[in-house]
């Protein structure tokens, strides 16, 4: 369920993107997305509110703040077939490696999978055609999103088991607080013409749904498992991609987006 709905979110957080640019989207669809997973947390899913739950929140808020705009700038500057398929390798590879420190044992599998992980960024990022070429920095931005977003899925699968969704509503009003503070530092014009509200907000309704179902998931199996089977999430934005946008590939990278599916699969099942 988290990763169906991370994965709508960001294709609608991608093509809000392009028409409004990101910090603009997030500082709408961060605050609508609090809204909800705070009622959730109040209303359908009340939790131990404790000092833990609260700090990994808040280090959860701040790292996905930066993860999410890194996402929708690389959504915004190359094809989601490519984009969403590196962040999804990098985002399942880090709460692999935090579990592996933690205790939790690599299988054969597991290792097969980060080994076909390797192969799949570098055949997703490869081009012959001059016009669809992928820019590097794209490709950096991708890597840099997937890490911070696995940085993010570690600090909320460790909060406290008792916590409900607490970890996941602090961590959104952090990100809340500080995407507006950056709109104020950095931008100087909002676009009041044609802004994409409704993908804006349905897009954090969607994301935030997505955290809270996440952290409950952490809280009953492994954090390597879960947060693996949740970066399964551009299945559907590759999908939304290829039949909404029209989204071509060629062969080699659409080899690519297949070694980045079956990477989170060996991982998962690992």
């Amino acid at each position: 369920m988290a990763s169906v709905a991370w994965g709508v979110a960001d294709y609608m957080g991608g093509i809000a993107s392009r028409k409004a640019g990101p910090l603009q989207i997030l500082v709408v669809a961060y605050p609508a997305g609090a809204v909800i997973i705070t009622l959730a947390a109040v209303v359908v899913i009340p939790g131990e509110i404790s000092a833990a739950a609260l700090a990994w929140g808040a280090t959860a808020g701040l790292i996905g703040a930066i993860a999410v705009a890194l996402l929708y700038v690389a959504l915004s500057r190359g094809p989601m077939g490519i984009v969403s398929p590196i962040t999804a390798v990098m985002s399942g590879s880090v709460p692999l490696a935090v579990g592996v420190f933690r205790g939790e044992t690599l299988t054969p599998l597991a290792i097969t999978g980060v080994v076909l992980a390797v192969f799949a960024v570098i055949l997703v990022t490869r081009e012959k055609s001059e016009h669809r070429k992928v820019r590097l920095s794209t490709v950096f931005i991708s890597i840099a999103s997937g890490t911070a977003i696995g940085l993010y899925l570690s600090a909320l699968g460790s909060a406290p088991a008792d916590s409900g969704i607490w970890a996941a509503t602090v961590g959104r009003w952090t990100s809340s607080i500080l995407v507006a503070i950056a709109v104020f530092i950095f931008m100087r014009s909002f676009t009041k013409t044609n802004f994409p509200w409704q993908l804006a907000i349905i897009s954090g309704f969607l994301d935030a749904g997505a955290n809270a179902v996440f952290q409950l998931a952490s809280q009953r199996g492994l954090l390597a498992v879960v947060a693996v089977l949740g970066s399964l999430y551009p299945a559907t934005t590759v999908l939304l991609a290829r039949f909404l946008l029209h989204e071509r590939l060629i062969r080699i990278q659409l080899l690519g987006v297949y070694l980045a599916f079956a990477a989170v699969a060996a991982l998962a099942l690992g």
